[in-house]
């Protein structure tokens, strides 16, 4: 983990570690405002976190299209957010964080629009680089995303992408974020566990 860290900040990203979600999800409520806005990507890792409700209780707007009963304005108001929270499907040793999205409010958000971006992720998203962060969208990411949706898609029966024509696809927008985007602080995250997938 520790040559990740390394490689994230020479890139230009604010990292830091924890041993657990519970440490992490502390830090990150402790540094949201309660006159802050939040938006929230889709995300296991943030749902595994419980960082939804401790925001609501600690009184902040937020916003979570999983969560909330009006999902198109959760979408369209978290675009608008002061602070944006989602995990992401692979990060590499080189320092990059690689992604796919079907929406594509995620992937956007995380490049550009807030104040400051937090990405958490567990220790199983950390790949050697790009060819393998790209096994592990097509193997793990895609596959169990699309099994937890219940989605009709040759994945969910196979487990490896095959780059289909399913209308219930979700691989429609793949993003690589290769160094700190101009107007964007990201803040990575890391847990010494594994979450999400």
């Amino acid at each position: 983990m520790e040559k990740v860290v390394k490689a994230l900040e020479k890139n230009g990203f604010t990292v830091k570690m924890f041993k657990d979600k519970e440490s992490a999800k502390s830090a990150i409520i402790d540094e949201i405002l309660t006159d802050e806005s939040v938006g929230m990507g889709g995300s296991v890792t943030l749902q595994e976190l419980g960082i939804y409700d401790a925001l609501k209780e600690k009184g902040v707007t937020t916003y979570w299209h999983w969560r909330d009963e009006d999902k198109g304005n959760a979408l369209r108001m978290s675009v608008n957010s002061d602070v944006y929270l989602t995990s992401t499907n692979a990060l590499t040793e080189e320092g990059m964080l690689v992604n796919l999205d079907g929406t594509g409010n995620r992937v956007a958000s995380m490049i550009f629009g807030h104040k400051r971006v937090y990405v958490i992720a567990g220790k199983n998203k950390i790949c050697k680089d790009y060819n393998d962060a790209i096994y592990r969208l097509e193997h793990v990411a895609a596959p169990m995303n699309a099994k937890r949706l219940k989605l009709s898609t040759p994945c969910v029966h196979t487990g490896v992408c095959s780059d289909c024509d399913s209308k219930d696809r979700i691989c429609k927008a793949e993003t690589t974020i290769r160094r700190n985007p101009n107007g964007t602080k990201i803040h990575v995250y890391l847990v010494d566990e594994e979450l999400g997938y």
